[in-house]
């Protein structure tokens, strides 16, 4: 990966553009054992090493992170009244989003990343990436839940949901396969049925599985390339 000095610093939380071109200006930045001046200057990651200040800086192109999200959180980088997912992972870069979104009351395995192509991957109903929730509700689903679900559902809004794969677990229990990501689509879907959902948890996203990655609610972690290219 080819990138210039200002993009990735800001990006990993140095600052911004115009105060990385000061830390420039003030030989505080080095490419090997060379200062530079210019913070537009470009790095090849694998090929040089990046310092601030004596310190070497670790460049990567993309970051990508695994979450069990807790409910009271939501899937944004920045919200005036709630406690967002940003805040549940380590890292400084400021270009990382959540891959799609779970409700604010909604719990389970949430992607992020600043990787664009990977994000639009998985989030598109063409790419087919199975989304696994696990729902409780109030109420009595239809007899044909099953077939219905399978065939689409009208969730309201004009909207009808692709066909899905729903299975019954108990008299309040499902669990739903999905390959997109409407609004609010599982509480329509189960309402759609004759429920109303109590509570939501997302168990797996592609060959993710939450349970497979021994992570405790509130709890995340840096997944590799090669992880994400073999599950999802």
């Amino acid at each position: 990966m080819v990138v210039r000095v200002d993009k990735i610093m800001s990006e990993l939380g140095f600052g911004s553009r115009s105060e990385i071109k000061k830390y420039a200006k003030a030989g505080k930045i080095r490419i090997n054992d060379k200062v530079i001046k210019k913070a537009d200057e470009k790095i090849d990651s694998e090929r040089d090493k990046l310092y601030f200040e004596g310190r070497q800086v670790v460049v990567e192109e993309f970051e990508t992170y695994v979450l069990y999200k807790p409910a009271g959180y939501v899937c944004a980088t920045k919200d005036n009244v709630h406690k967002t997912v940003m805040e549940l992972i380590d890292s400084d870069r400021k270009n990382i989003v959540p891959v799609g979104r779970l409700d604010l009351d909604t719990e389970g395995l949430l992607i992020l990343t600043n990787d664009g192509a990977l994000n639009h991957r998985l989030v598109s109903p063409a790419s087919h990436v199975d989304k696994i929730y696990y729902a409780k509700f109030d109420g009595t689903l239809a007899d044909d839940a099953i077939e219905c679900t399978a065939k689409g559902l009208d969730i309201g809004e004009g909207e009808v949901s692709k066909p899905a794969k729903l299975e019954i677990l108990s008299s309040d229990e499902v669990k739903l396969t999905i390959h997109e990501g409407k609004f609010h689509q599982v509480k329509r879907m189960i309402k759609a049925l004759g429920g109303e959902v109590t509570y939501l948890k997302r168990i797996a996203f592609g060959g993710l599985n939450l349970d497979d990655l021994n992570l405790k609610k509130g709890e995340s972690r840096k997944i590799s390339k090669e992880e994400v290219e073999k599950k999802v």
